[in-house]
């Protein structure tokens, strides 16, 4: 099910998120080192719900790190009572990457990005995974970089479900994923277009794509120019109701 939004239009029900909702005045996580099973020992952000967890997510990275934005979604799904981890996938290059939004931070984590093998990435969500999974069923959400990884997750790892947040996938979709997948996307985003996402639903037909008239690439981060809260909001919405269903609810399916 494909679904076109405009925000402009009347029956959108959501609560705008301000931008600095889930800044880290108060965080509720830290960081901790965890391993991978090749032995690699690398940091993430954990962070725990207040009272019994409703399951688990793993948060993954954009290109720019495990940065306070990063932190702070990991922050807002812990406080909606999963236990979340940000597992900080950069540390195979090097230890504590965090870039901010500029052209420059652009350059080099790109740079970061492509030392990266996808197998070694696999390796550290399932790491994350395996350490929050006594928290019950655990669903993976990533965003840019990490919504690829987060899709590429729900075809190799045993997680519930999974989120992807304008991932790059058009030349992936040969791997097939075998847990439910929801997708969420710009129509502005230049670096994928209308006609990517029209391969990705016509290779998942039976996968929730949302697409978010004058949203761009990035419009959940509030640090980016891009930030769009009406567009953020209503995914964030989607997001949390896809976690009820699959993760809290337990419900069996195959995307």
């Amino acid at each position: 099910m494909t679904h076109v939004l405009s925000l402009a239009g009347a029956g959108a029900v959501f609560s705008p998120i301000p931008r600095n909702a889930f800044a880290n005045e108060h965080p509720m996580g830290e960081l901790t080192t965890i391993m991978a099973r090749d032995g690699h020992e690398f940091q993430a952000y954990l962070a725990a719900p207040s009272g019994k967890p409703r399951g688990a997510i793993v948060v993954l990275q954009e290109i720019f790190g495990v940065n306070s934005h990063i932190r702070a979604v990991t922050d807002g799904f812990a406080a909606e009572g999963y236990t979340a981890i940000a597992p900080s996938l950069f540390d195979r290059i090097r230890r504590g990457i965090q870039l901010g939004y500029g052209p420059e931070d652009r350059q080099e984590a790109i740079g970061y990005m492509q030392q990266l093998k996808t197998d070694d990435t696999l390796k550290d969500v399932g790491a994350a995974q395996a350490v929050v999974k006594n928290s019950g069923r655990v669903g993976v959400v990533g965003y840019c970089w990490g919504g690829r990884v987060a899709y590429l997750a729900a075809g190799t790892l045993p997680v519930a479900c999974a989120v992807v947040y304008y991932g790059k996938i058009a030349d992936q979709l040969d791997k097939k994923p075998k847990r439910p997948v929801m997708y969420h996307f710009g129509t502005l985003d230049k670096s994928i277009p209308v006609s990517d996402t029209e391969k990705i639903k016509a290779a998942h037909p039976e996968s929730t794509l949302y697409l978010y008239e004058g949203a761009d690439h990035g419009f959940n981060c509030e640090q980016r120019q891009s930030y769009n809260p009406e567009a953020a909001a209503l995914a964030r919405q989607r997001t949390l109701e896809f976690f009820a269903r699959y993760v809290v609810g337990g419900v069996e399916g195959k995307s």
